[in-house]
């Protein structure tokens, strides 16, 4: 079994945990990639050699939690929460998961682990999943803490009755189920229905024939670290990273340039990100390495600049994680060495390539950060290399969406990298060096500052809508109301075009469909990859909807000055939402449909939504 999806829709980017959902900010973006998964991960038959059962987490709402903070209170409609956070878990349901793993928060004032409407009646008999549900660590005991349980007996009461048939992590189940069941306040039928789930599980995997499952250490040897595995993790990770920024066609770099390579990840391993502590570091490259291997020893000057964090942050990290704190003898004064030195490496080089971000424990479960900037340790190492008046090219690393409106305005060049992986440094050095173009987009906005968040594309209208130069408006009065890289958001080293958008009709029936064309033109010498983004808004309805809702995309490859006219199909049910009784249902009306690269700069048109006659 195997602990994914995690499909919790997220529009925080305070919180940690963003780094591991699938579809960020979208429903529809998560419904694709859970159903994907499921489908890599279980295959047809998931007792089959490779396969395992998926479980899809966490259930439900999870990503709203208050503030962004970690495990805290989610409060919201039903509408709500059927209309944007319960699509993804859906999908995953539908596509045939085998597990389902409960969230730490509440749900209507109930924690998720105690809650028989969440994962008896809308689970089980309304979403029909006929799996295992499993507690996320703890979170039946955790009852208590939250005050609806007195003590463990009632948590493992509560918990049962609920629908969770595996407790993790506690002892709740094994010291008290039995005494419930005996004293027959827990029905015996319950608990034959918990038991039978788990063994129809076992059973489907194969583990009567064979206990071990894929345990095989031959296999092992032979498939972790295999070159044919290494060569697909390149090849995917290069397709993630997002080019935010390329003034004058800073990147791609030429190999004969004289590189000054410098931050706190020029030459690090920690790239990987949260979950990845059973990885091979010893055979982990770093981005040094990478860069000279690809361009030679002697055009690679490398330095570290700075170091990600200051002593007392990183000192925080790390007696949180029970480690040892550090003491540096003049901080201050390694700072101004490091930064001098860094100066003296940038000034004999022709560009300066700066790799910073966050540190691997600033993302992640319980890594929910209130100010979500770059250190100002690094930032000071950035305006220090700006005032040499040298190219900077930024490369970034992270696992949630920055403030970022110093950094891009003092670097000519951003790609974010996020934290690629065992790969990750040579997939880097292949984007860098033009052997691979950028082609990944935003799964989530890139806020203006911290104060803005929660922020999402799909937000809904007020009643006074921001509107320049007003003043009475739902807005900010000392930043802008967008957000500063949108969702869907990413560059490339081609330059893509669009124009000609058509509708096949400008009025659609409950019994037909509309099919939407737009032309999208590589006007530029350099083969590509676009994400070409298909968004809708009702433009009149019985509730507020959305500015826009993504409804569909297609990544084209593009040759030199090609042009290609791509099609989506518009049907009745992508115009479906549950109004104000709870009925999902499209309405008669007028829609505006959008195209383009990303959910801000689109072509337009609308079309009307008619009763059939």
């Amino acid at each position: 079994m195997n602990f994914s999806p995690m499909v919790d829709l997220v529009r925080d980017p305070r919180w940690g945990r963003v780094m591991e959902s699938v579809g960020g900010e979208d429903p529809y973006l998560g419904q694709i990639f859970a159903k994907t998964m499921i489908e890599a991960y279980q295959g047809e038959d998931i007792s089959k050699l490779g396969n395992a059962a998926a479980c899809v987490k966490h259930f439900a709402a999870y990503g709203a939690a208050e503030a962004g903070r970690d495990y805290n209170t989610v409060d919201m409609s039903e509408r709500e929460f059927r209309q944007y956070y319960l699509p993804a878990y859906r999908s995953a349901i539908e596509k045939g998961a085998e597990m389902i793993m409960t969230s730490f928060n509440t749900i209507n004032g109930i924690p998720a682990s105690a809650n028989q409407w969440l994962l008896r009646d809308l689970l089980r008999k309304e979403l029909g999943f006929k799996g295992v549900v499993i507690s996320d660590y703890s979170a039946i005991e955790e009852t208590i803490a939250h005050g609806v349980s007195k003590d463990k007996k009632e948590a493992a009461y509560k918990a049962i009755m609920a629908g969770v048939d595996i407790d993790m992590m506690s002892n709740v189940y094994s010291n008290h189920l039995k005494e419930l069941v005996e004293e027959r306040k827990v029905p015996e039928a319950i608990l034959d229905e918990s038991v039978l789930r788990v063994l129809s599980l076992k059973n489907k995997l194969g583990l009567f024939e064979n206990p071990y499952g894929n345990i095989d250490e031959e296999r092992e040897k032979k498939i972790l670290k295999s070159q044919e595995h290494l060569e697909k993790a390149r090849k995917l990770t290069a397709e993630t990273f997002v080019l935010l920024k390329n003034d004058k066609q800073v990147l791609p770099l030429k190999k004969d340039s004289k590189i000054a390579l410098i931050g706190p990840y020029a030459d690090n391993i920690a790239i990987l990100g949260s979950w990845s502590m059973f990885s091979d570091k010893a055979k982990i490259a770093t981005l040094k390495e990478t860069f000279e291997k690809k361009v030679g020893v002697e055009n690679v000057l490398c330095t570290k600049g700075s170091h990600i964090l200051e002593e007392k942050d990183l000192n925080h990290i790390l007696v949180e994680d029970g480690a040892t704190p550090i003491h540096t003898e003049n901080e201050k004064e390694q700072e101004r060495q490091m930064l001098e030195e860094a100066i003296e490496v940038a000034k004999k080089a022709d560009v300066i390539v700066l790799a910073i971000g966050e540190h691997y424990r600033q993302s992640g479960e319980a890594c929910s950060r209130a100010n979500i900037e770059i250190s100002q340790i690094q930032q000071n190492l950035l305006n220090k290399l700006r005032k040499l008046n040298k190219k900077i090219v930024t490369i970034l690393f992270n696992g949630r969406p920055l403030v970022l409106n110093h950094v891009a305005e003092n670097t000519d060049a951003l790609l974010e990298v996020w934290f690629p992986g065992t790969e990750g440094a040579n997939a880097i050095t292949d984007v860098v060096f033009g052997d691979v173009n950028p082609s990944g987009k935003l799964t989530m906005s890139f806020p203006q500052a911290t104060g803005q968040c929660p922020i999402y594309y799909n937000h809904y209208n007020t009643g006074r809508p921001h509107i320049k130069d007003i003043r009475f408006a739902s807005r900010y009065q000392d930043i802008p109301t967008e957000s500063y890289y949108p969702f869907g958001y990413g560059l490339s080293y081609s330059k893509f075009e669009y124009s000609d958008l058509k509708i096949s009709s400008h009025k659609m029936k409950e019994d037909s469909s509309i099919t939407v064309t737009v032309k999208v033109k590589n006007n530029s010498n350099v083969p590509g990859k676009e994400v070409i983004q298909l968004y809708l808004q009702d433009l009149v309805a019985s509730v507020v909807r959305p500015t826009k809702e993504l409804k569909g995309f297609k990544k084209e490859k593009f040759e030199a000055f090609e042009e290609k006219e791509i099609s989506f199909e518009i049907t009745p049910d992508m115009l479906r939402f549950w109004n104000e009784n709870l009925e999902y249902q499209a309405q008669t009306g007028e829609f505006k449909v959008f195209v383009g690269p990303n959910s801000e700069h689109t072509l337009e048109e609308v079309f009307e939504y008619v009763e059939a006659r």
